[in-house]
């Protein structure tokens, strides 16, 4: 007898790499359309040298090096991916559970926008790491824009 995946399995699989949860969640097909979306955007914005750049301090480089068109479909890739392993998997399953996968992946793609000027603290932190920060309220905002609504809902 093949065992359910646990919710959080999935979703740790899917942050290591879209696609990788739908694998563990028997979505094949969907696993390997994720995955292939994931390696053209990935090359095509230059992510893995913007990445590496970045984890080396250089992030004046790092904010030249990626191709930002296609580097602004990562974060709902990214988003999507994690959201729908987990759904898979049988996590939050209520009508309203993407609400904060949906806010992380807008805040991500601010924090992408404005990566190029804006600084925290006087720190520069470029396109990798300031979009990760922008990720933390992005889901805040996203699971109190979901438990408002679902109070409103079964309040009715």
């Amino acid at each position: 007898m093949k065992r359910k995946p646990k919710k959080h399995e999935a979703l740790l699989w899917s942050i290591a790499l879209p696609g990788f949860g739908q694998f563990l969640n028997g979505k094949i097909v969907k696993g390997i359309v994720l995955i292939l979306l994931e390696f053209i955007v990935n090359i095509q914005s230059n992510f893995n040298l913007t990445i590496m750049l970045s984890f080396m301090g250089e992030i004046n480089k790092a904010i030249e090096t990626p191709n930002y068109q296609w580097l602004m479909f990562y974060p709902c890739l990214y988003m999507f991916s994690i959201w729908d392993a987990y759904r898979d998997a049988e996590g939050d399953t209520s009508a309203l559970a993407y609400l904060p996968f949906v806010f992380g992946a807008f805040f991500i793609t601010i924090g992408l926008i404005y990566s190029t000027k804006l600084t925290l603290f006087g720190i520069k932190l470029g396109p990798v790491f300031l979009p990760m920060t922008f990720l933390i309220p992005g889901l805040l905002i996203g699971y109190i824009i979901k438990s408002i609504a679902t109070t409103f809902i079964n309040e009715e």
